[in-house]
């Protein structure tokens, strides 16, 4: 064949390829994309995103991005073209929509680990089914007459242990109180016992993996967490087995027909693989975050005395009418009177941002304040960069309860921005099924430690946000019995 005949061949194919691209760019142009940077192949600015950095701030990445590009830019992350949102009013925009014009929409290697049926990774209706599960076990009558009674037991649990003048982790103390809590509540589970702390066990293996590198080679967190998934899984098969030959056999349990377990057996027909993935997500869920914030207000509240001393004064209001009236236990009227503490609650969860941001992908092609995000890409809401922003919170870096305290007071339209720009368990149809138990584990927590307890940290540690937030050296306190005069 001549060269002139080999050009002709060739030439169709050329034309082709030519067209092609011209065609792609044409329907790059007609969006108006955010500025940003695209970063490296594939990798994007995945590893730039992902750096610690301490988590009362936005990371050098981000204020970096912001400065230059504003409060909406793209990037490259976790392997997908994406729009990141700083921006208070599109986050609540993206949340609001879910379903409709946006998606929960997870890496690959978070529905690995966590199942195919784990809420987190969920859309749909499936979701919803789920989430109403959920919702009617943490309904408010049971967290009035059940769940608080169980909060308070698991809370005075822990604390009896600490010696006075010890050194220990707080951030161990907490996740043992919310794993305890979680395990009674969800599988009947008594602390301290041999199955309980091997559970306990393959969870930390399991939690180590969820937070590394998705490479699943022989010897790294992330295939010792597929492992570790797979134990607990059986654990949890076993006592569903264990349950089912109980009810045939009509032998009743109390304790058991009120856990989570013995409620999904009997009043849905969820599969097997859907129960095992529903109650190891929900213990993923309802221990690593509230241990976390009860961690970081252990942490906060040493360097705002003030607070202390407030929080004491009104624990120590309710303790003092518990004794007039000859009650020990904790009621609802009691938890609502825990005004203050609220407050704290909220400023914790605003400083140190447990869940920093969200995954979500566009659904269809959507514009919002003149920019165009394009069907298919990844949006990832911020939530931590709004709760850190000097324009929603003044001095937002410091650790202020009363700044709570005087928005419900303000009734002006800034005020309420700044409320309606909170969102730490998230908003729109996926707002966190267990956000209320969150708050009452916090309080409860709080209530105890106050009137028994001072504290200091006993070695520099701070908060990092890995993305996950943790404690490097576990958070280590010194504590000094402390008798409340009531």
């Amino acid at each position: 064949m001549s060269d002139s005949e080999l050009i002709l061949c060739l030439l169709p194919s050329f034309l082709a390829l030519v067209l092609f691209f011209i065609l792609i760019r044409r329907k790059q142009k007609r969006f108006n994309l955010p500025p940003g940077d695209m970063g490296w192949p594939f990798l994007g600015e995945t590893i730039g995103y992902l750096k610690p950095y301490s988590a009362t701030s936005i990371g050098e990445f981000m204020e970096r991005h912001i400065s230059r590009y504003g409060k909406i830019y793209k990037s490259n992350l976790f392997g997908e073209p994406t729009i990141v949102s700083a921006d208070a009013g599109l986050n609540r925009f993206i949340l609001q929509n879910e379903g409709r014009l946006f998606e929960c929409s997870y890496p690959r290697s978070i529905g690995g680990i966590l199942g195919k049926w784990s809420m987190l990774v969920l859309v749909g209706d499936m979701h919803r089914h789920m989430r109403i599960i959920s919702l009617n076990f943490l309904s408010h009558a049971r967290l009035r007459t059940h769940l608080l009674r169980e909060v308070e037991n698991h809370t005075l649990l822990v604390l009896k242990t600490w010696q006075d003048n010890s050194v220990f982790s707080a951030q161990d103390e907490a996740k043992k109180f919310t794993f305890n809590l979680m395990a009674k509540h969800i599988m009947s589970l008594d602390p301290g016992v041999a199955e309980t702390e091997q559970l306990k066990k393959e969870y930390i293996t399991f939690m180590k993996g969820v937070v590394s590198p998705p490479l699943n080679l022989p010897g790294t967190a992330y295939r010792k967490a597929l492992q570790s998934r797979s134990t607990i899984l059986k654990f949890i098969n076993q006592k569903m087995d264990q349950r089912i030959k109980k009810m045939r056999e009509g032998i009743e349990n109390l304790e058991e027909d009120n856990d989570l377990l013995g409620w999904v057996l009997k009043h849905s027909n969820l599969s097997t693989e859907q129960i095992l993935d529903l109650i190891l997500s929900l213990l993923f869920a309802g221990h690593e975050t509230s241990s976390v914030a009860i961690a970081l207000a252990i942490y906060f509240l040493p360097g705002c005395p003030r607070a202390i001393q407030q929080l004491r004064e009104e624990h120590v209001e309710i303790a003092k009418a518990k004794k007039q009236s000859g009650e020990t236990e904790l009621n609802w009227d009691d938890y609502k009177k825990m005004e203050f503490t609220q407050c704290v609650i909220s400023e914790t969860l605003r400083l140190g941002n447990v869940v920093r941001f969200l995954h979500r992908k566009a659904l269809k092609d959507v514009r919002y304040k003149g920019y165009d995000i394009p069907c298919g890409w990844k949006v990832l809401p911020v939530i931590a960069a709004v709760h850190l922003d000097p324009l929603l919170f003044d001095h937002p870096q410091h650790f202020n309860p009363w700044r709570w305290q005087e928005m419900k007071q303000n009734n002006s339209s800034s005020t309420n921005s700044n409320t309606s720009s909170f969102m730490p368990f998230g908003g729109g149809p996926r707002l966190c099924a267990g956000s209320e138990l969150a708050k009452l584990e916090m309080a409860v927590f709080i209530h105890h430690l106050v009137l028994n307890y001072h504290w200091e940290l006993a070695e520099k540690d701070q908060a990092i946000a890995f993305p996950f937030v943790d404690f490097p050296k576990g958070l280590p306190i010194r504590i000094r019995h402390h008798t409340a005069c009531i």
